[in-house]
């Protein structure tokens, strides 16, 4: 199943991150770059940073320049984001491109590499819960409050990866079929944001 292939290699890149809590810690991919596996690390890395990005943009203390600064480095990382979900899109296009669609084959309202980017930011959600869950110097209360949230996180990432493997397995007998869109994401493109655009005149 693919969803046991890609949460361990998740966490692995959680963990690893962790080691240095650093927004500018360099990425050491331990997978080779012709490996789904590299892949899959890269693209929980971007997701990892970006939550950090996410947790230091909303300090209340902030300077206004460095904000700016880092709201560059959020977007930068969305567009990252949004590429690594297209080359694993392009891994299954190509790992499912001799299949035979049968007939009243159906399309999935979201392809396999927006699931997995959704299963990626569910590994956060349950590392940085189960931090809170266990923190020491928090109250009881904080702690069986995050506890119970904790619970419904494993219950969606249980569910999540049999719909991510459900999808797969129905593309890979014909019974769906891929159909990817580029997000086409403007607010970084100099044609055609108009507040860029503008500003080259």
């Amino acid at each position: 199943m693919f969803s046991e292939l890609a949460f361990p290699i998740f966490e692995e890149s959680i963990r690893d991150y962790h080691k240095f809590d650093n927004v500018d810690q360099p990425i050491n991919n331990p997978y080779p770059k012709d490996d789904i596996k590299h892949l899959l690390y890269l693209k929980n890395w971007i997701d990892t940073v970006q939550w950090h990005f996410e947790d230091i943009i909303r300090d209340p203390q902030i300077d206004p320049a460095s904000a700016l600064t880092l709201k560059r480095r959020i977007d930068a990382s969305n567009q990252e984001r949004t590429d690594m979900v297209e080359y694993i899109d392009s891994y299954f296009l190509q790992k499912y491109q001799d299949v035979t669609i049968k007939d009243g084959a159906k399309i999935n309202s979201e392809s396999p590499a927006w699931a997995i980017d959704r299963y990626s930011i569910l590994a956060l959600k349950i590392y940085h819960m189960n931090e809170e869950a266990t923190r020491a110097e928090a109250t009881q209360d904080h702690r069986d409050k995050c506890q119970a949230k904790l619970d419904v996180l494993l219950e969606q990432k249980k569910d999540l990866s049999t719909a991510i493997d459900d999808l797969l397995n129905d593309i890979a007998s014909g019974e769906k079929y891929m159909k990817v869109y580029k997000q086409m994401k403007m607010y970084n493109d100099e044609e055609l944001n108009p507040v860029l655009y503008q500003n080259k005149k």
